[in-house]
């Protein structure tokens, strides 16, 4: 009998852990984002008290970037792991690398999984010691709202795409992750053994449109700063 490590170490079980800790980062995405929308509201309070807010809960943010931070490890990990055996498995690599139409699914986006997911990782990494660990109510950033005083988190973000060098990279890095999530979201489907010809088309073309909105959303944000200097 083959003990739980083997299982999960499988081509199958490294499949459908890539996949599950794929869909945990994929919702994570979706929910900073809807946070992040509030930076176009015409006034700072309303992000300064979204972010207050999580702050109040730091328990149980911690729990949550625990788990987040082992999802990204594992999903790292298995994500090499299937990039490595596919270069001994065909070391010569294709000649075609780009969209090879239907049936196939595969694409740039799907051949291309390692080099994304490795600038999102520099990304990730930037964007934490940017704005999580960046200056806080000690060092000025303080905003007072109702008599409260909370660290001004909108005031670090407009100063930080105000820089043209940071704005080209975040939005370089959203292209990547519109690209990363082109081919995760239907593959995680797919991964997980929910491959029903009569719906897997209609998940891949999901899958693109989602990619493209997420993108988009990230995107547009800096930009927006950049050119308008945020709420007035």
């Amino acid at each position: 009998m083959q003990s739980w490590a083997t299982v999960i170490w499988s081509s199958v079980g490294r499949k459908i852990l890539s996949a599950i800790t794929g869909v945990i980062l994929y919702l994570f995405i979706m929910v900073h984002l809807l946070g992040n929308l509030q930076l176009f509201e015409s006034s700072p309070d309303p992000f300064n008290l979204y972010a207050n807010f999580l702050e109040k809960f730091e328990g149980i943010i911690t729990i949550i970037e625990i788990g987040l931070l082992i999802s990204i490890l594992f999903h790292i990990v298995v994500g090499t792991t299937v990039y490595i055996n596919k270069l001994k498995a065909r070391p010569e690599g294709y000649i075609k690398t780009g969209s090879a139409g239907p049936p196939s699914r595969k694409t740039i986006s799907s051949t291309t999984m390692i080099y994304t997911g490795i600038v999102i990782a520099v990304f990730i990494i930037i964007h934490i010691i940017t704005f999580k660990y960046g200056p806080g109510i000690d060092e000025g950033y303080v905003s007072n709202i109702n008599g409260t005083q909370v660290r001004d988190l909108y005031r670090l973000v407009v100063e930080t795409f105000s820089k043209p060098g940071y704005v080209i990279w975040y939005v370089a890095a959203m292209i990547f992750l519109g690209f990363h999530l082109r081919h995760a979201f239907w593959s995680a489907f797919q991964s997980m053994g929910w491959t029903n010809p009569k719906f897997l088309p209609i998940l891949y073309v999901a899958g693109v449109i989602l990619a493209i909105l997420m993108a988009m959303g990230f995107i547009i944000i800096p930009i927006w700063i950049y050119f308008t200097g945020g709420a007035v």
